[in-house]
């Protein structure tokens, strides 16, 4: 299921109404300073037998506006890309897939309990093979719940023993129930040292990578899992089809 960053959410609706009322209050005065009373009671009359003629310029006015406002926030999350980029294209060596150097860089923000994020997993693996000129940046974010937060902490705890992508591919291919039970058990079947990954999954350090990888999707609007940033072009969320990807990726390379 498609999880939202509460803040984002929040923020984005409180800017809505505010909005609303500047544009309503310009429009008034507009109206005071050209039409006088009579007037606007006859054009308010044309409007009506108008849209009760034809009641698609509603709906039309309504879709106009809707394409408006989804290309001013794609503006605005674009921007918001750019002003972040530095930190957004860095993460730790582990968690940077396909080619280290590569001349383009994707990044791939999950939740390791996302059905959407696990169904992507092989297709990312194809698309990285079919294109050796990628640097794929994996940001895990926790947004559902309290089994995506272990999940999480143990990705990154598992990483300090040179473990991460065995135990993301493990957390993201199974369907066992979570908990630290489970998760003790995987770590010794990847031949962790057990007593440092519990402490590194609570220590500063991994809840420190959550904490900024969740405050940069914050950054750029992310709303849920998969979201992915094909460079400085395109940010496309939930999951993708290898020829959608593609097409994001050539936008990438265009720059």
């Amino acid at each position: 299921m498609k999880q939202r960053v509460k803040s984002f959410s929040l923020a984005l609706l409180a800017g809505l109404p505010l909005m609303g009322l500047s544009l309503a209050g310009t429009s008034h005065a507009a109206d005071e300073a050209v039409f006088n009373a009579k007037q606007r009671a006859a054009i308010v009359q044309i409007v009506r037998e108008a849209l009760k003629n034809d009641p698609s310029i509603l709906s039309d006015a309504i879709r106009s506006i809707q394409q408006q406002a989804s290309s001013q926030q794609e503006a605005h999350v674009k921007a918001a890309v750019r002003a972040n980029w530095q930190a957004l294209s860095t993460a730790p060596s582990y968690a940077v897939r396909g080619n280290p150097q590569g001349q383009v860089t994707v990044v791939e923000f999950l939740d390791p309990r996302c059905t959407y994020c696990r169904h992507m997993a092989p297709v990312v693996d194809q698309f990285l093979a079919r294109h050796p000129d990628v640097r794929l940046v994996e940001k895990v974010i926790p947004v559902l719940g309290d089994a995506s937060l272990l999940d999480a902490q143990a990705i990154y705890a598992a990483a300090f023993q040179g473990q991460y992508d065995a135990m993301r591919r493990r957390l993201m291919e199974e369907t066992a129930k979570p908990g630290m039970e489970h998760l003790r058990d995987v770590a010794k079947s990847l031949k962790l040292d057990v007593a440092r990954f519990e402490k590194d999954m609570k220590g500063q350090a991994v809840m420190g990578l959550l904490t900024a990888n969740l405050g940069q999707a914050q950054s750029v609007g992310v709303q849920g899992t998969p979201t992915f940033l094909f460079g400085q072009a395109a940010v496309a969320p939930g999951a993708l089809g290898m020829e959608q990807m593609e097409q994001f990726l050539e936008a990438a390379r265009k720059g």
